[in-house]
């Protein structure tokens, strides 16, 4: 005979191998997020997000600025510009991959349009014009000019993703969005008459990285987490520096800086798409490999690649006075022990701009709410936005777990038998409050971001 008992409380989702419950998004935002919202809304972020993306955006912001003072100490090491060579090429295109991914979501909404501006447009334009003021003064360069299309040093990247958010609802309808996305790509690479303003060289060369996030789905990060992936991995990162210190003396790090074409750089244009296409090759094969031993579970740094956007354009700031003061030429820094500090010191510096009390102090700029510019559509929760006119309704008196019906359609003028009226379910990819299918990116700022991290 059956007996009634004490009813339980129903158990919480099962999670997968890493730690997360699977199909979980990030819900800050691709590059990640500066700052966030304090009290419940925080803990419930929190709790959303997936510490695996987290710890991937926090490790590719690291190698951001380990990349960023690697590059002056490579000049006359071979060893330093091996290792230079070989996070090129996977370092952005990771981040990137990741910003894509936490980007499914974006669809053009009010919302998603408002944090797009919020998170990303306004702080290019605040920190464009600080570092302007900045290099003034640390290059003694008193007349450079203000130039808004023309992004300073590392802040093209801002100006990348907000392009490609805005044309993810694109990507989505075609068919073959990345072979379309390598094509575009490719043919950046070999023309010399493109503008560079907005940094359009990058947006267009790392476009297939992004548009490769928005096809993942949370399967194929748990194929890349696998066991046997990551035992591979090693030999292959190992063979892939091994190739790098020996084509150190017959190339050069630009190729991997996707800001040129082919002619800038002395080569044909059929080999410029060549070294494209090889160069993509290359980049996701190590991404795979860094993803593979991208942590899984909640770790001490997880917490940090919801700043990966404050790290990101704060951390420009010491590495240009350091540039233009010759720290990276003195002799101090030559030594192969000084290099290892100056890295380390990179990573920590990095560390620290990622950190919440930093997030905190910089929120106002990173993270402007700014609801007086915006109007009360944009400024409504997005499950507050009304429906449009072609958006099946409940009918009256229906529950809202109930089928929803389409509104009956207009009279023919012909007779025609009536159709039964159509009931259904709506069917449809699971939304987001903005920058991410989920996320932020991070920088997100992006958690950032999701997804936050840098480059």
């Amino acid at each position: 005979m059956l007996q009634s008992g004490i009813e339980r409380a129903p158990l919480p989702p099962q999670r997968d191998q890493a730690g997360s419950v699977p199909g979980l998004q990030d819900p800050e935002g691709a590059a990640g997020a500066c700052g966030e919202q304090a009290g419940t809304e925080d803990q419930r972020r929190r709790a959303a997000r997936d510490p695996f993306l987290d710890n991937a955006k926090y490790l590719t912001i690291v190698l951001v600025a380990v990349g960023h003072v690697w590059a002056p100490l490579a000049e006359g090491s071979r060893s330093t510009s091996a290792l230079y060579y070989l996070l090129y090429t996977f370092h952005m295109p990771a981040f990137i991959l990741v910003s894509g991914y936490l980007s499914r979501g974006f669809e053009c909404r009010p919302q998603q349009i408002k944090r797009l501006l919020t998170n990303l447009v306004v702080p290019y334009l605040v920190f464009q014009t600080l570092l302007t003021l900045f290099m003034r003064w640390a290059a003694d360069d008193p007349d450079r000019e203000f130039s808004y299309q023309e992004p300073e040093f590392a802040l093209w990247f801002l100006v990348a993703l907000c392009l490609w958010r805005v044309t993810t609802p694109l990507w989505k309808l075609l068919r073959w969005p990345l072979p379309v996305s390598v094509a575009v790509a490719v043919a950046a690479s070999v023309t010399p008459t493109m503008s560079d303003d907005l940094g359009l060289m990058r947006v267009a060369q790392f476009l297939p990285f992004f548009v490769l996030g928005l096809q993942l789905r949370p399967e194929h990060f748990a194929l890349v987490r696998h066991r046997a992936v990551r035992i591979l991995a090693v030999p292959v990162t190992a063979g892939a520096l091994v190739v790098s210190y020996a084509s150190v003396p017959y190339i050069s790090g630009a190729p991997f800086l996707h800001d040129k074409d082919a002619q800038s750089l002395g080569l044909p244009a059929w080999l410029g798409a060549v070294m494209t296409l090889t160069a993509f090759g290359c980049a996701l094969v190590m991404t795979v490999c860094f993803l593979a031993w991208v942590p899984r579970r909640q770790m001490w740094c997880t917490s940090l690649g919801a700043g990966t956007l404050c790290a990101y354009v704060l951390h420009v700031f010491p590495v240009q006075y350091a540039k233009q003061a010759g720290w990276f030429e003195m002799a101090g820094a030559r030594h192969p022990l000084d290099r290892f500090a100056i890295t380390v010191l990179a990573a920590g510096m990095m560390t620290l701009l990622c950190t919440a009390p930093v997030r905190r102090i910089f929120r106002l700029v990173l993270e402007p709410g700014m609801g007086w510019f915006f109007t009360r559509r944009a400024n409504a929760p997005a499950e507050d936005e009304a429906p449009t006119a072609s958006a099946p309704r409940l009918a009256p008196g229906a529950s809202p777990a109930g089928p929803l019906q389409l509104p009956p359609a207009p009279a023919q003028n012909r007779t025609e038998p009536a159709l039964p009226q159509l009931t259904g379910q709506p069917e449809g990819e699971p939304t987001s409050d903005g920058a991410v299918p989920g996320d932020p990116a991070a920088l997100s700022p992006a958690s950032p971001e999701r997804a936050a991290g840098t480059g």
